[in-house]
């Protein structure tokens, strides 16, 4: 199949799309998040007129002898009847940003043996994929699935690391911030996914810096979707300032993702709670906080899961799959699961060499494959211990103890560090006893932050 896709201003900002068809039979296609495209034209085969197909729930069928179809996405007509949507559309001046599954037409069985061809017109694109030399993209009907997300005009830059390349979109230009500025940011700030993992787990990604006008806060929203590779967005305040982004989580969460698989069926208390973990360890072990700071702020949000929890149990918690609490007992269940590893390997390995150990067995894993992947990691079996003695208790029962044992005291003024039990563990979690976190940082990347 080929797809060309012409990006138009006028009357109003739109997505025209022609495919021209590998087969001839009645085929059945599909947006796989329906509602921004109404009507497909099947063109048949020599001079018969277009036929004119509704869309409904997002399929359509074409019938036999159609040699292509046409149809298109209104972007701007959307964005008026629905407002700025991540998914559906948004952007400013010439730029718009949107998921490929709201306007890209696939094959409801989409084999990973059909190959798509797809190109581009009317303005610059980023896409989760690369371009060959001619400025297509050559696919399989798989990839049209997990589309990612989709930038069409605006500004790019590249952010370079050791193994990995960021290319980066801008939809619009930051008010404070030229575009190498908000490279060097996303530079800093990919760069301490090597304090989790021993390499950058995929060689290019995609990421969309959406400015928000009126805002000035560094870190809106963002999201992470499973393309092939992977394709981040994160939503900026357009009048934030490099001290604020600097300062800000939400880009280092979402890169965090990129560390662990994505989870078959979804598994928010695992993929949410590591990255909310490592969030805070990564900036520690990066020098960007302090390890005090570090424990300030997971604290702070199991305070947060503690009072969304309302005496639930951590089982209850689970089965609810409810934000924000379920960041927070994920990364609760992280640290038992990473200090259970650590007691069990005499402080030599711990979480991040589960991710290791996943990361070898494919992009795609299930809680099962966690599971065992943590006993494999440990030596024994760990994983179903600790959620049998802790999953029936009110969430969080357990943090007091641990903390005690670890040496992190909560005291009017702060939180104190101090030596305890195990306060020689707590420091391989900061990653001050871990030679190898430390030789893993590039010199490049080691700038201190307040």
């Amino acid at each position: 199949m080929r797809y060309h896709v012409a990006y138009v201003r006028e009357p109003g900002h739109a997505l025209e799309v022609e495919v021209v068809l590998d087969q001839k039979g009645a085929q059945e296609f599909l947006f796989t998040e329906p509602g921004g495209v109404k009507t497909v034209w099947a063109i048949p085969e020599e001079a018969a007129p277009a036929v004119e197909l509704t869309v409904t729930d997002g399929r359509v069928r074409l019938p036999a002898g159609t040699r292509s179809l046409r149809y298109r996405y209104p972007l701007d007509e959307r964005i008026r009847e629905r407002g700025p949507g991540f998914f559906t559309g948004m952007g400013q001046g010439e730029a718009r940003h949107l998921a490929g599954r709201t306007w890209l037409l696939r094959p409801w069985v989409a084999s990973p043996s059909r190959r798509v061809e797809l190109s581009l017109t009317g303005a610059k694109a980023l896409l989760p994929w690369e371009p060959d030399a001619a400025g297509h993209y050559q696919l399989t009907a798989e990839d049209l699935v997990d589309s990612g997300f989709h930038s069409f005009g605006g500004r790019r830059c590249q952010a370079r690391l050791p193994g990995m390349v960021l290319d980066v979109a801008l939809v619009a230009p930051m008010h404070h911030l030229e575009d190498a500025a908000v490279c060097g940011w996303l530079e800093r700030t990919a760069g301490q996914l090597l304090t989790v993992r021993r390499t950058f787990p995929y060689p290019r990604v995609a990421l969309h810096v959406v400015p928000v006008e009126g805002s000035g806060r560094p870190g809106l929203f963002g999201m992470l979707m499973w393309s092939s590779p992977p394709s981040i967005s994160l939503l900026v305040g357009q009048e934030a300032r490099l001290e604020a982004l600097e300062g800000d989580w939400a880009a280092l969460h979402e890169l965090l993702h990129l560390t662990h698989p994505a989870f078959l069926p979804r598994t928010a208390w695992i993929s949410e709670g590591l990255a909310t973990y490592f969030t805070e360890l990564a900036r520690a072990r990066s020098g960007r906080q302090t390890p005090a700071r570090a424990w300030t702020r997971l604290l702070e949000g199991f305070e947060r899961g503690k009072a969304q929890a309302a005496g639930r149990t951590l089982e209850e918690m689970i089965q609810e799959d409810a934000p924000p609490g379920i960041y927070w007992v994920g990364a609760y269940l992280a640290l038992m699961l990473d200090v259970e590893l650590r007691r069990a390997t005499q402080h030599q390995r711990g979480l991040e060499d589960v991710l290791e150990h996943l990361a070898r067995q494919g992009p795609t894993s299930t809680p099962t494959a966690y599971g065992a992947a943590v006993d494999a990691v440990a030596g024994k079996p760990v994983f179903e211990e600790v959620l049998a003695r802790h999953l029936r208790e009110p969430a969080f029962a357990g943090l007091g103890g641990l903390l005690e044992a670890l040496g992190v005291t909560p005291t009017p003024g702060g939180i104190r560090l101090h030596p305890a039990r195990e306060s020689l563990l707590r420091e391989t979690l900061e990653g001050r006893s871990a030679s190898r976190l430390s030789q893993s940082v590039p010199r490049s990347l080691e700038r201190k932050h307040p």
